[in-house]
Formats: C-alpha cells, structure tokens, sequence
C-alpha cells in the first residue's frame, strides 16, 4: 500500500473572504480520459465518491497497484469540490501524481488541482502548479485558465488574473464570471461594472447568465447602489433567469433590496419565490434583522419552522437570536435554545455564538457563562460575545480574565474584542491595563481601525489622561461622528467646557455634521464648566439652526445646566413650558442642585412630584434622605430611607479605587480590610492635624445620620476616596499624579479635605466621581467648586 502524502503548507488565517454564493467553474467536468483502469475497480472507485465517501475511496486507490491518470483525476476531483477542509487531500494527491511520473497531470487534471488552491488560497502551490500547466502546454486551455483566473482573483493578484484572461484564445461566460466575481470579492465596484459591460460588447456579446447576476448583487448591496440592483433584477426577469435559477438569483435578489434597506422589495421578491431554500429564509430574516425590524423578523422565522424544520438553519437561527435580544424576549430566547438543541444544532459554533450574544446582551451573564464553558469548539466571535457581555453588565474584571484566557488559548483576538475590552478599562479606570489594550492594538494593526480610536479616546478620558485623548483624535486617519461626540464629552467631564465648544465649532471645517448625542455632550460640558449662557445659546441653536428636535435626554441636560449654576427658579420654569410631560430624571436633576444648592423649600416640593412619578432608582431617594438630613431633620430622612427599603431600592456604599503598579486596590467607607490600613488611619489622623492649622473646619452637614458632632468629623474623615488618597501618598512617588475613581459624587467636606491635601502634601490629586473630574493642585480643583 502507498502511504498518503501529507497535506500542502495551509495559512487559512491570512485567507480572505471567499465570494458569495457563486459558483465560478463549470459544474460540468470535462470529457473522460480514455485511458482504463480495470472495469471493476474503477466502478468501485466512481460509486464510493458518488455517495461522497472519500475515505473509502481513497483506500481502494491505495489498494490499486497502477492507478492511471482517469483515477488520479476522479480522486482529485471529489476532493476539490469538497471544500477547503478537503483540498488539502487533493493536492497531496496531486504531488504523488506527478512523483509517480507514470501517468502524468493532463488537461483534466489542471482544472480540478487550481480549484483546491482557490479553496485553501494557496497561491504559492497555484502558481507552481501554473507553470507545470504551461510546460505541458495547457495554460491557453478554457477551463485550465478559467481556474487560474478565479486562483488569482480570491488571492487579489488582479495582475496575473488578467494576464491570463488577456492570452486566453477563446472566452465563454465562465471565464467572464471569474474576473466579474473576483472584482466583486475584493468590493471593486468600478472594475467589476466594466467588466460586466465589455462582456457584452465586442467581439465577446456574451449575456449574464444566474452565475453572474449571483457574484454581482452582493456588491451593488455593499455599496447601496438600489438603482443598479433594480436594473439587474429587470434584466433577470427579461432573461428568465428567475425560471432556471429561481432559488439563486431570488435569494440574492432579496438580500440586496434588505441591505439597500427597502425591504419591500424584498418581501415581494421573497413571496414571489416558488421554490425556497434555508439561505433564503436566512437572507430575508436577517434583512429584518439589520434594518431593525426585530418583531418582522421573528415572525417570519416562526412561519419558516411551520414550514418544516428543513429549512433550520446556523445562519437563521443567529439572526432571530439577534431579533430576541433587541427585543429583550430572552423567554423566545430561551425556547429557541432548546429548538437547537433537541435539532442537534448547538454544537454549530455560529448557533452557539448567537446564543451567547443573545444572553449576554439580555444580562443572563451565568446563562452566558455556563453556555461558553460547555461549547465544544470557540473562536473570537465567542471570546468577544462574552467579554462584550461582561462588560455591559458592569464585570470589567471578569472581562479581563476572559481576555486572559483567550490569549492562553491562542485565539487571536480582532477588532471586536479589543473594541469590547478597551471600555472595561475605562470602567475601572485602569490605566495600566488601557496602556497594554493600547500597545496590543497597534501590534496587531489595528489602531487605524476608527472604532479602536474612538474607544481609546473613550478610555484615555475616563483615565484623566484627556490630552491622550486630543493625540488620538487628531492622529485618527478617519473620523466618523461617535469620534467626535466622545472626545467634546470627554473635554466636558474633565470641566473643559470652552475646549468642547471650540472643538464643536471645528466640526464644520472638517464637513461633519452634529446629531442630537453631539448637543447633549456639549449642554453637559457647559454645564460642568458653569458656562450657562453658552449651554442655552447652543440649545436653541440645536433646532434653528440645525433642525434637530429636543429630546428629553436635551432638557434633562438643560434642567442640569441651569440647575448647577444656581438658576434654580428658571429650572423649575423650564420644566414647566417643556412641550412633553417632565419624567423622573428631569426632575432628579433638579433635585440634586436643591441638594448643592441647599434649598430645601424647593426640594422638598420637587420630592413630591417625584413621589407621585415613582422615583427612576435609588438616587432620588437618597436625595431627598440627604435634602432632610442637611436641614437637620433627621426623623424625615428615616422615614424616606424606610419607604426605600421598603420599595426594594438598595444605596449602594460609597466606593473608591486606585491603581497602583497595574494592580486595583478599592475601599468602602470606614473599611479597616486593607492589610496596609493602620498606615492610612495614621496617615488620614496626620494630615487632619496640618489642614486643621491651616484652617480646615469639618462640614457635618454631610453626614446624614443624627450622631454628636465628634462622631460627624471621624464618619467623614473616613469617607472612601479619603482612604484611598492616603493610600496613594504612602504609595507613589512624589512625581505621581494620585488618580482615585469613586463610584458617587464627591460630597463637599471630601472636595474640601482633598483641596487641603493636594496643599499639605503638595501632591498632585485626580478624583474621578460619578459625574465628572477633579484636578487638584496646589489647593485648588479645576472644578472651581462647581460640580
């Protein structure tokens, strides 16, 4: 027996795409050799590759002692058009062909070899195998340079591809579709057109035939040309190649109307189908799908499994998961799990990663979770579903241990994976871990990537590193509007609200034009820089000017600009002349200035309107908690509290953390856990005593339980970002910035004592709080006391 020959050099992950759905080589094989092998065994060998049992046939041709060029040809044959995981076989097949020497490769043999190479885009072997078909004088053949030229296309070397469609002597429609198709693959718009035009012109006057119009519409539906896509479907219909190719050209009919983005069209080409298959079913699901047409969507797939569970498929099982999730009907979701598995198609890893995202986006994170461990098979689509998931969900660090194992596991991660860790960094504004996210994106090529800029930008902002941010933004080789929205909210939580609006007002320069996010980032940018007549300048300017209508997000900004700034009469009139009724988070935010602004009258009487709205989630109530207890009525802010608790709504503690050598340390208020605490304690006592010489009196206002005014002064000496602060002095280097994020707002004693420390210690202090950041130096913050 001859031992098999082991497989050719393959690099799939350098591979790109393949083209769609069109078929480029004549289904047809050519003419049978006329040399035999004996009758018996060659019926044998053509009957086991009929039933597509490969290994059985190759193990009959091993069997055979002389195989001839006709059981070469066959072998190599089946193999090539099973797909690239069976390419491989016909190659090696093909070397020991040509090392036998006794039959050696002929006209029949060139077409079927080239076509294994096209699978594995194995170039170097195709063009070896090139110049073997020019010294036995085959390249000029039809079918030997058909297969060279779809080789070349798939691999993007347009030049050889011509050269040889250039010398061939005679071209048929196959040929023509090979150069069409290879310029679709690659998104050659222009190229592809002309060559569809000189297709039938000239001396070629050859028409488009289903294979043609199959490999074209998928890039008219890439570059939204619905124009050209009606034209083609016209011709198909005068050409009746809806009669022959129904299925084919129909699907890919449907598919670029959705992608265009008129599903009209679409559902009528679909109806119109008489003969219809799981890709179109998958085609007119997902069109829905990416149009955001979720509730359509999912019930046309519950009228494709009424049709049969024949039509089930990976691909229209991902997009009615995709329908489930936006539609946050995780029940459908769930029904449609055990519809996988009872099917058998869990194990797909395209179902299985469709599954995932649909659990994670709905917040099921244990769902996701055990469903991740149990897959058989993941990829980067499966690493990226769950780091994505735990990031949204507020589990940044679970997030990075995912990412910790898709490195052990040598799953290389893409731009949808870093895209989804770079936030987690900026959620536990860790610099240290951003940094790295950083350095990997640009050894891996992917920094140019605009979604990567705009998620750096995101994440150098929330690290207080802001003129990173302006590095990244003005190095970005393209721009699109989330580039801009992020870095103007970036400037307005650092208090740089006259660099937002500069920023703003460059937008027309470079011809971008602002959306409604855009005049919220920069309301809320005037508002935290105190820039009141600017911020109301800007949101009349938003509709007159530029022809977007408030929405309610707008005059909650709005209601806060004027609020902050002590405006609080003209809030309260602002709400009322609102053309849509005020909710809870409007409200809330005037709520919160009665809080800064001490005023207790109006406080109370928009606590009352809350109440009867039902209060959004523990922040109003503890609001109103602190509203009582700065007036010294603490009997009220009991009160409230229990009806809080009562209504299921639970503070969350007062938390800090600081990074430290890449390492995050956090602490709760009066937290004695951290093994290093007797050292803060001390440090916190020390510096109390130097910011009481200079003056410093404890504001007790802000302790909100009714203790003597000695426990008050130890309750808010101990407050989170306080001990996390001293840690920071005990820990870093003198040239150190102590950057501490806290999960609330700073209350005004801590903003009082941190101005104090930054003075005493004469370190520079960053603070990130729930709403913004504070530089302090030298006994100053850039807040200006205005938060």
């Amino acid at each position: 027996m001859r031992p098999r020959l082991p497989a050719t050099r393959l690099n799939p992950a350098a591979a790109p795409r393949r083209a769609p759905t069109a078929r480029l080589l004549s289904t047809a094989a050519p003419p049978s050799d006329a040399r035999h092998l004996q009758p018996q065994q060659q019926q044998q060998l053509e009957q086991l590759i009929a039933r597509g049992d490969l290994s059985r046939a190759r193990h009959l041709f091993d069997e055979i002692p002389d195989p001839d060029a006709r059981a070469y040809n066959a072998l190599i044959r089946a193999y090539s058009w099973r797909g690239p995981a069976h390419a491989a076989g016909a190659l090696a097949l093909y070397a020991a062909m040509l090392r036998d020497g006794r039959s050696p490769p002929n006209k029949y043999t060139f077409p079927f070899v080239l076509k294994a190479c096209s699978a594995l885009l194995d170039l170097r072997a195709g063009r070896a195998i090139h110049r073997h078909a020019a010294r036995a004088g085959l390249h000029a053949d039809l079918f030997v340079s058909t297969a060279l030229i779809d080789l070349y296309m798939k691999c993007a070397r347009f030049r050889p591809a011509n050269a040889v469609f250039r010398a061939m002597p005679a071209r048929d429609a196959v040929a023509w579709n090979a150069m069409v198709a290879g310029y679709a693959l690659h998104g050659m718009y222009g190229h592809a057109l002309e060559c569809l035009l000189r297709m039938q012109e000239g001396r070629a006057c050859l028409r488009p035939n289903a294979s043609t119009l199959v490999a074209l519409l998928p890039l008219l539906a890439q570059q939204s040309a619905l124009r050209q896509g009606k034209s083609v479907h016209a011709y198909s219909v005068r050409a009746s190649l809806h009669d022959k190719d129904g299925v084919l050209v129909g699907t890919a009919l449907l598919d670029m109307y959705a992608k265009c983005g008129n599903l009209l069209y679409a559902q009528r080409v679909f109806e119109a189908m008489a003969v219809r298959n799981d890709v179109t079913w998958s085609a007119i699901i997902g069109g829905f799908v990416v149009c955001g047409r979720m509730l359509e969507a999912f019930i046309l797939f519950k009228d494709m499994l009424a049709q049969g569970l024949g039509f089930l498929s990976p691909t229209s099982v991902a997009s009615s998961l995709r329908a489930c999730a936006s539609l946050a009907d995780v029940r459908i979701g769930k029904q449609l799990h055990v519809l996988l598995a009872k099917s058998g198609l869990q194990s797909d890893l395209t179902a299985g990663n469709s599954l995932l995202s649909m659990y994670a986006k709905a917040g099921l994170i244990d769902e996701a979770t055990t469903l991740f461990n149990d897959m058989a098979a993941k990829d980067t689509v499966s690493y990226s579903a769950l780091v994505s998931g735990y990031v949204q969900n507020g589990m940044a660090d679970a997030a990075f241990l995912v990412f910790r194992k898709m490195q052990v596991c040598n799953v290389e991660p893409d731009v949808a994976t870093m895209v989804s860790l770079i936030p987690a960094c900026a959620h536990l504004a860790a610099l240290q871990h951003g940094k790295c996210s950083h350095g990997s994106v640009i050894v891996r090529g992917m920094a140019p990537e605009t979604s990567i800029c705009n998620a750096l930008i995101d994440m150098y902002a929330k690290c207080g590193r802001i003129a990173f941010s302006r590095q990244i933004f003005d190095a970005m080789p393209s721009r699109d509007i989330v580039s801009w929205n992020t870095m103007i909210a970036g400037y307005g939580i650092h208090g740089l609200g006259k660099e937002a609006t500069a920023l703003f007002l460059d937008m027309k320069n470079h011809a971008c034009e602002p959306d409604g996010v855009t005049f919220i980032c920069l309301i809320s940018a005037c508002s935290h820089s105190g820039l009141v007549t600017e911020g109301k300048h800007w949101f009349h300017m938003m509709a007159q000017k530029y022809g977007i209508t408030p929405r309610m997000e707008h005059y909650i900004s709005m209601v806060d600009l004027l609020a902050r700034g002590g405006f609080l009469d003209e809030a309260y009139q602002f709400i009322q002349s609102m053309p849509m009724k005020a909710d809870v988070r409007v409200w809330g935010a005037l709520l919160a200035a009665c809080r800064v602004h001490k005023n207790i009258d109006l406080g109370k009487q928009v606590a009352r309107v809350i109440q009867k709205l039902g209060p959004e989630g523990t922040g109003n109530f503890v609001l109103l908690s602190n509203i009582f207890s700065a007036a010294g009525r603490f009997d009220e802010a009991a009160e409230v509290r229990i009806i809080q608790k009562e209504k299921g709504f639970k503070k969350s503690p007062g938390c800090s953390w600081i990074e430290i050598n890449g390492s995050l340390h956090a602490f709760i208020g009066g937290d004695r856990s951290h093994p290093r605490s007797p050292e803060i304690y001390q440090e916190l006592h020390n510096i109390l005593v130097d910011i009481n010489k200079l003056g410093y009196q404890a504001d007790t206002s802000f302790v909100l339980q009714d203790l003597e005014e000695e426990e008050k002064e130890k309750a808010l000496l101990y407050h989170s970002e306080k001990l996390a602060i001293a840690f920071g002095i005990l820990t870093l280097s003198e040239d150190k910035d102590i950057f501490v994020t806290k999960n609330l707002r700073v209350c005004g004693d801590c903003h009082t004592v941190i101005k104090y420390m930054s003075l005493v210690r004469r370190r520079d202090i960053i603070v990130r709080d729930a709403n913004r950041f504070h530089h302090f130096k030298n006994g100053q913050c850039s807040c200006g006391d205005f938060w």
